[in-house]
């Protein structure tokens, strides 16, 4: 779907909220709450001096990119994802600040603590945005869907310094869309019966699945609305797309939409990869990041309750050719050494000579803690790893992420080699 910026505004405003009035909202049991400008707004919230500036959060580096920018920063062109010299160049007197993924975790939770009680349907996507399925709580709260929309931008606000858009809709791809061309600060209220009336003057690339290729393909035949889409015989559009493509946009495009906010969505795998700004041959070095990356993944895990019986990592060379190796243990694990050597042992053995230009670690297959067990070795001590690792993460909850590390990292030349 593409970038809700690009998409036009001057069609749809009357379906915004505007002082405390919006459409009918009937049937439209699905919101969509998406944070605006999420990690910038988070630290302005820390410096307001900041409020009135172009501030971008990202990999500081020279090869680091953009995770987020505020408003003003967005009207020089800076957007998310873009490289970090490219952002200094379009906007030089932005301030440009670290990521603090902890803070934002913090905020994060205490939102999604916000939705859940209003209904237990809440499906997050990212730290910074969620759907919820408000149909079963409408009736014990007393409410109307647009409501209690309007609720949660109040309490997010009032609790957390930052804010956030709301789309309410009757399905989770027009909920979606409407928070998007409601940004920043806004909420979008899509009436059931006008989702056509909505979809109609969208280009083709508001389509959830529409990426460049595609959205070329259906321009060059004529269709460059989503109304086109919708008015295009099925079988021609399977001819252009393929069957399941085809099908796909054509059930969109008519305001077709079957999914439904599925509250538990397990995690897959939990990660870590850091860009260097200087390529690295030193396999110390390499060992050394591995180390910290193990570190922040392991402690990722137990912060979730998780185990994970496989490690990988993925190292991506100078001319950008990218491997990824991978081990399955015996036995799960969320031990930082036990993630650690499995992944030193990985590059040791798996991954030749080169120089380096980036390098992860990710634990994969994952199950909750209790469910997977532990295995006891025999000569183990009686306080182990497990042991440090939890005060470790203890300290760490009180005194900040850099309170305790292994030893090995305190080379502050070496710390921190990438973004």
């Amino acid at each position: 779907m593409g970038r809700s910026g690009d998409l036009p505004r001057g069609l749809l405003e009357r379906f915004r909220a505007r002082d405390g009035r919006w459409p009918d909202d009937t049937g439209c049991t699905v919101l969509h709450v998406d944070m605006d400008a999420f990690y910038a707004s988070v630290e302005i919230r820390k410096r307001p001096e900041l409020r009135e500036r172009p501030v971008v959060v990202g990999g500081t580096g020279g090869r680091g990119v953009v995770s987020s920018a505020n408003y003003i920063a967005r009207g020089h062109g800076v957007r998310s994802a873009m490289p970090t010299a490219q952002a200094r160049k379009l906007c030089p007197h932005a301030v440009f600040l670290p990521p603090d993924f902890p803070a934002y975790q913090e905020v994060s939770a205490g939102m999604m603590r916000i939705f859940r009680e209003l209904t237990p349907l809440v499906e997050p996507l990212s730290l910074d945005e969620a759907f919820l399925d408000v149909g079963g709580a409408l009736r014990r709260l007393r409410r109307t869907p647009a409501q209690l929309g309007a609720g949660i931008r109040e309490r997010v606000q009032a609790e957390h310094g930052v804010t956030c858009s709301v789309g309410v809709g009757a399905t989770k791809f027009v909920a979606k869309l409407a928070s998007g061309l409601c940004k920043p600060d806004g909420m979008m209220v899509v009436p059931a019966a006008e989702i056509l009336d909505f979809l109609s003057p969208l280009p083709v690339s508001a389509l959830w699945g529409v990426g460049a290729r595609t959205a070329e393909k259906l321009t060059q035949q004529g269709l460059t609305r989503v109304a086109d889409v919708a008015r295009t015989p099925l079988p021609r559009l399977r001819r252009m797309l393929g069957n399941a493509v085809a099908e796909h946009l054509f059930a969109l495009a008519n305001g077709i939409d079957g999914r439904r906010v599925v509250a538990e969505v397990a995690e897959k795998s939990v990660g870590a990869e850091e860009t260097f700004d200087v390529d690295q041959t030193d396999r110390e070095v390499l060992r050394r990041e591995l180390l910290r990356l193990s570190e922040r993944t392991a402690a990722s895990l137990r912060a979730k309750d998780l185990r994970a019986r496989t490690v990988s990592i993925k190292v991506r060379f100078a001319d950008f050719t990218t491997i990824t190796r991978s081990k399955t243990l015996q036995v799960p694990t969320n031990l930082t050494q036990e993630v650690y050597r499995t992944a030193a042992r990985l590059l040791a053995e798996q991954v030749p000579p080169g120089a380096v230009r980036l390098i992860g670690v990710r634990a994969e297959q994952l199950g909750e803690g209790d469910a997977m067990g532990e295995q006891l070795a025999l000569d183990a001590p009686e306080r182990g790893w497990r042991e440090a690792d939890e005060a470790a993460d203890l300290a760490r909850t009180r005194f900040g992420t850099a309170a305790i590390r292994p030893a090995s990292l305190l080379n502050s030349r070496t710390e921190r080699p990438g973004r």
